[in-house]
């Protein structure tokens, strides 16, 4: 039997365009990841890294998505190179 994940949805859609053009695109997806990401939310809120809170949990989630991908790929090209600069990043921000 495989290790279970947490599961979720993402639902982004475009409000506002800096060229004024129509927002009109809608993007949902559903995704996997080992840790619970509103967890992760609430440790980062809480160690107020950023002056607003919405930055938390823009950084939270993009990190998960990001590093979630980089997990399972790790041995790809992309990022051969970072993975060790990644590992030592996350050491730094679990130590703030």
């Amino acid at each position: 039997m495989g290790k279970k994940n947490n599961k979720y949805s993402i639902n982004l859609k475009e409000l506002v365009l800096k060229d004024e053009s129509v927002a009109e695109k809608n993007l949902e997806f559903e995704f996997e990841n080992h840790d619970n990401i509103f967890n992760i939310i609430d440790i980062l809120k809480a160690k107020n890294l950023f002056d607003n809170n919405n930055e938390s949990v823009e950084f939270a989630v993009g990190l998960k998505l990001f590093s979630e991908v980089m997990l399972k790929n790790r041995k790809h090209e992309l990022f051969e190179d970072f993975f060790p600069h990644f590992s030592d990043f996350m050491k730094k921000l679990k130590a703030m």
